[in-house]
């Protein structure tokens, strides 16, 4: 299942910008829709049926989507080979940061790049990111800066919950928490969905509601599976996230 197929219908291009680390990055880049600007940015292993399928439903809620191709192959299915082959990738890459704590990965910078282009081009109030998995984090790191108005968690699972310590880490620096904690206390809200027993997510939940108060809008499903709105789509989540796009940026 899946393969280029299901990217038919997307434009595809590239970004270059400037890494948290003054490097310039450059990723292809699928877009589809029209309508404010949603950046949704795929889990590992890549841009999946499962994610593009997602995407889909956020275009026809009316945004302009922009997927970034990170790592893996686009439009390959979930499998072991699949996933050993974006682990290998994300492993030996420097702009993704795995096991760090109090850290934001240099990635960062070139999606906060991407998102000013897209509000630039595009206007409004600014742009909507989500994150799933490996890159639910990413969406927080880019609301340090004003352009990203509505900031989505999926399952966010870096740095990899294999401390307590690690579990309850929001991946994000010290200043650019305190910048998120500034903007959330200026009405900036954060929407976060999760399993409530997946371990991938350990404890974040629980520091992004001691840390950003009424401004993180929890959402916890009953059970262990992972994928919110992929893999183990529900519903409820997706009529969450489309809401909560459509309240901020339309």
């Amino acid at each position: 299942m899946g393969g280029p197929d299901v990217l038919a219908t997307w434009s595809t291009g590239e970004h270059t910008g400037a890494a948290l680390d003054g490097k310039s990055l450059t990723f292809p880049t699928y877009r589809k829709g029209t309508g404010p600007g949603v950046i949704v940015i795929h889990e590992i292993p890549g841009l999946t049926p499962q994610v593009v399928a997602f995407a889909e439903e956020v275009v026809a809620a009316g945004f302009t989507v922009v997927l970034p191709h990170l790592f893996g192959t686009p439009g390959k299915g979930l499998s072991p080979a699949s996933l050993a082959t974006a682990f290998r990738q994300v492993c030996v890459r420097r702009e993704f940061t795995k096991l760090a704590t109090g850290t934001t990965s240099p990635v960062a910078g070139w999606l906060r790049s991407l998102a000013r282009d897209l509000h630039d081009e595009l206007g409004g109030p600014g742009v909507g990111a989500l994150g799933m998995c490996f890159t639910g984090g990413f969406a927080l790191a880019m609301m340090v800066e004003d352009t990203t108005v509505a900031p989505v968690l999926c399952q966010p699972s870096v740095p990899f919950a294999v401390t307590p310590g690690r579990s309850r880490d929001l991946g994000l620096s010290p200043a650019d928490l305190d910048r998120v904690k500034e903007r959330a206390a200026g009405g900036c809200q954060v929407l976060g969905l999760q399993f409530a027993k997946d371990p991938m997510t350990g404890r974040r939940f629980d520091t992004l509601e001691r840390e950003l108060g009424e401004a993180f809008l929890r959402v916890d499903f009953p059970g262990m599976k992972h994928g919110t709105v992929t893999i183990d789509r529900q519903q409820e989540g997706v009529d969450r996230v489309l809401g909560f796009f459509a309240e901020k940026l339309h």
